[in-house]
């Protein structure tokens, strides 16, 4: 720790990968973290919650993978340039997730919810609410594929008011 130093939210957001620029409001954030190069990595770290960073992109979703494979619990809610092709590719890093909020993440679709199903085995709870590229077919098929997910969260998908608790 003692390489630690202070960044802005604009160079994080650069760190992880975001080649859009950083909104005004997320400049005067404050995040401590060590050297650019191990910033990502963290590989006992067990929950994140990269919530309201506009600016993250399939870039940073796949260098966190890469960096915290330990991942159970994982927060990315309206987070709008994470697209399907970013999960393709990081879902497969993370075989523990169990908890996964995706709300508000307008540019998902059920591919997204195809790729979650193959390669998060473990995972218990999904909230997809406010997503509008996945429709509740999708929710229902995800819920075939991975019967041991207890509680889907799927507010205004397609029109509906829905959550599943099983």
């Amino acid at each position: 720790m003692a390489e630690c130093c202070l960044v802005s939210g604009r160079e994080l957001a650069q760190v992880l990968g975001s080649v859009r620029r950083a909104p005004r409001a997320l400049t005067s954030l404050r995040l401590a973290y060590c050297s650019s190069l191990k910033v990502l990595q963290f590989p006992q770290l067990r929950q994140l919650s990269l919530s309201l960073l506009p600016a993250f992109t399939d870039t940073g979703l796949v260098a966190v993978a890469r960096g915290c494979p330990s991942l159970e619990r994982l927060t990315l809610s309206h987070c709008s340039h994470l697209s399907d092709e970013g999960w393709a590719q990081a879902a497969r890093l993370w075989p523990r997730l169990q908890h996964l909020n995706l709300s508000s993440c307008s540019q998902l679709t059920e591919q997204t919810l195809d790729t979650i199903g193959q390669a998060c085995k473990q995972l218990r709870v999904l909230d997809v609410a406010m997503c509008p590229g996945i429709n509740m077919a999708a929710v229902r098929h995800f819920q075939a594929q991975l019967p041991q997910v207890t509680c889907i969260q799927s507010r205004f998908v397609g029109g509906a008011d829905l959550t599943l608790t099983l």
